[in-house]
């Protein structure tokens, strides 16, 4: 008997019926990641999507943006080989510790979901204390 073993796939803590982690359903959205002085802002481009199909899954270091487009079933509905336009959407990136995942703000609009979430304060700036004398 023959055992495929595949050594460096990530072990899986939970056994929740949850979405893999790469489904074939889902593809990656086209994003444009800024890192300013104060904040960090993400442009993901997820068009057919509307507010009510963004999840954000913000767990330090990553974060997990899963946007699903309403699908609509017609009486005469044919295959047409549509089904790879019509995916859903799912961005994970790791943005590191140095952000405020608690803070995120995002807002969407035609197809443009934006993501906004404030840098932490470097641990020297937040526990400097002024001496007055």
């Amino acid at each position: 008997m023959h055992t495929i073993i595949h050594p460096l796939s990530p072990a899986r803590g939970s056994l929740s019926p949850e979405v893999p982690a790469n489904p074939a359903h889902l593809r990656k959205p086209t994003y444009d990641c800024q890192d300013q002085r104060d904040a960090v802002k993400l442009t993901v481009f997820v068009p057919g999507v509307e507010a009510a199909g963004v999840e954000i899954e913000a767990r330090a270091p990553d974060i997990v943006i899963t946007a699903r487009k309403a699908h609509f079933v017609r009486v005469n509905w044919q295959a047409l080989h549509l089904e790879s336009a019509q995916r859903d959407y799912q961005l994970r990136l790791r943005l590191g510790h140095g952000v405020d995942y608690a803070a995120l703000q995002a807002e969407i609009h035609n197809g443009v979901l934006l993501v906004t979430l404030p840098k932490r304060l470097p641990v020297e700036d937040s526990l400097r204390v002024r001496h007055v004398a």
